[in-house]
């Protein structure tokens, strides 16, 4: 088996660094000890905290699974089933640590504008995605064309955001796909 970069091991513990405190919260000092490095190690491989934020807000981005929102069957199907695969993401990270992409949108004006920007292009690309299918549900009929579907999109992303905040503050997710499941109804024409 390969051995793990310094670099990589970085990035893998500083994910959860951040998730747990925050980008103003977390220390590299903190990310450093996480990883298992000595604190020098970190400017070998980074400039910054943010520099290193930026690449965890990317590599988050990139996994972001979108096939099911590309796939085939009804638009209000692949958003429910996208939507709760996301879900699953973050219970799988532990729901008191809520959507990465929150936790850094929150800590934005502390993170700096190359943060705000990789998040933005982030969330800009997840609504790319859900407009797609959106405009294929409306097209079928399955989905209002009140508004358009890039507004759709946007709604159905910080409805998401704002139920991950909230479940992040009560370290419960029961809320999580009941509410998501009111917002993909009220879609309905």
């Amino acid at each position: 088996m390969p051995q793990i970069s310094v670099r990589e091991r970085l990035v893998d513990n500083a994910e959860d660094v951040f998730r747990r405190k925050g980008f103003s919260g977390a220390s590299i000092q903190d990310v450093t000890e996480a990883a298992g490095v000595p604190k020098g190690s970190f400017y070998n491989h980074f400039r910054s905290k943010q520099d290193l934020a930026v690449v965890i807000v990317l590599r988050y981005a990139r996994a972001t699974d979108y096939s099911i929102l590309e796939g085939q069957g009804p638009a209000l199907e692949r958003l429910r089933r996208h939507l709760a695969a996301q879900v699953e993401r973050i219970r799988s990270s532990g729901t008191e640590f809520g959507c990465l992409l929150g936790t850094f949108a929150s800590d934005g004006a502390n993170a700096g504008e190359r943060v705000r920007e990789a998040v933005r292009e982030a969330l800009d690309s997840w609504t790319d995605a859900m407009t797609a299918t959106i405009v294929d549900g409306q097209a079928s009929g399955e989905i209002t064309t009140t508004w358009s579907a890039a507004t759709l999109a946007a709604f159905l992303l910080d409805l998401f955001e704002g139920v991950t905040l909230r479940a992040r503050t009560a370290a419960d997710h029961a809320h999580l796909s009941e509410e998501m499941n009111i917002a993909l109804e009220a879609l309905r024409p």
